[in-house]
């Protein structure tokens, strides 16, 4: 397992520079947003970090997951592997786990800084920290659904089909997180979504001629 996830990194470190990056490039932005912080307004600090980085999220995450299986498909990567001692699952689940890295290697870093700088220039006031929790949680939920998106639309022939379900997400989901904002209603929806995704990922992938 361990030998397939790094393969997974190797083939995609360029979306590992990228989530180093732009996790680098939220941080950047967070510190004065933080520093100068409205507790009157905390919908525009969620809104105004939220936002950006959703937008960033979907393109970039669904990305990699359409790369991922469109290089499999074209390349035929698992219908060498499933020669060797590995099954289909395995080499799925090792992609999955690839993938959430990346996601980790982005949002580790900026929830980090966050909470300890508001810590430290916020009252102690219990709705600080819950909004921290309910924006970092929907946000990762909503890059994991991205994710899961370009799983399912990258193990496709066709370049042009992984390009527009990307898009297509990326007009749905940011007003989506506008209207439903970042609390357990949008978390319960996105977990839902995100099931219903993998299972019909798994579905594909293992019930698919290689």
């Amino acid at each position: 397992m361990f030998t397939l996830i790094k393969r997974e990194m190797l083939d995609h470190a360029v979306y590992f520079l990228g989530a180093v990056i732009f996790s680098t490039l939220f941080v950047l932005i967070s510190i004065p947003t933080i520093l100068h912080y409205d507790p009157r307004e905390p919908e525009i600090y969620a809104m105004g970090i939220g936002i950006p980085a959703i937008i960033i999220l979907i393109i970039c995450f669904c990305a990699m997951g359409a790369s991922q299986m469109y290089n499999d498909r074209n390349k035929k990567i698992s219908a060498f592997l499933t020669t060797l001692p590995v099954t289909r699952n395995k080499i799925l689940l090792a992609r999955i786990i690839t993938g959430t890295l990346a996601i980790l290697i982005f949002f580790l870093p900026l929830i980090i800084t966050s909470s300890i700088l508001l810590r430290l220039s916020a009252p102690p006031i219990p709705i600080y920290s819950g909004m921290i929790f309910e924006i970092s949680t929907a946000t990762f939920l909503m890059a994991f659904a991205c994710y899961c998106i370009g799983l399912q639309t990258g193990w496709s022939q066709n370049r042009i089909t992984p390009t527009l379900g990307g898009l297509a997400l990326s007009a749905i989901l940011v007003p989506l997180i506008i209207i439903k904002g970042f609390g357990l209603e949008i978390s319960v929806i996105l977990v839902l979504f995100i099931i219903a995704c993998l299972i019909r990922i798994r579905h594909t992938f293992t019930t698919t001629p290689l």
